[in-house]
């Protein structure tokens, strides 16, 4: 199997003819998605947090720690996504030619 930049534009499979779109994929670095997700887990410790007696009785409290662990790797997450969206950036400024007005 070799690897190219060319791409199949159909694939069959069984009797059936797939074709394969022409579509660039959408340039999505994660930041917002990661930030919301984070968000989430952060409203559910503490939507959890006045039933911790109960969840404490029915031997549920890895809920809340759940939601906490999600909470704190979202915001490792979410670091590692503003770093690399700047990397991106910063790579993309360096290859593109400089703006002269004339």
């Amino acid at each position: 199997m070799e690897f190219s930049d060319e791409q199949p534009t159909q694939h069959e499979i069984g009797n059936r003819t797939y074709l394969v779109a022409d579509v660039e994929p959408l340039d999505v670095d994660g930041v917002r998605t990661v930030l919301v997700g984070s968000i989430v887990w952060a409203v559910a410790f503490v939507a959890l947090l006045p039933f911790y007696g109960e969840l404490e009785a029915e031997g549920r409290t890895w809920w809340l720690w759940t939601c906490l662990a999600g909470f704190g790797l979202g915001l490792f997450g979410y670091e590692y996504c503003r770093r690399r969206r700047r990397t991106r950036v910063e790579a993309a400024e360096a290859t593109d030619p400089p703006v002269t007005e004339g």
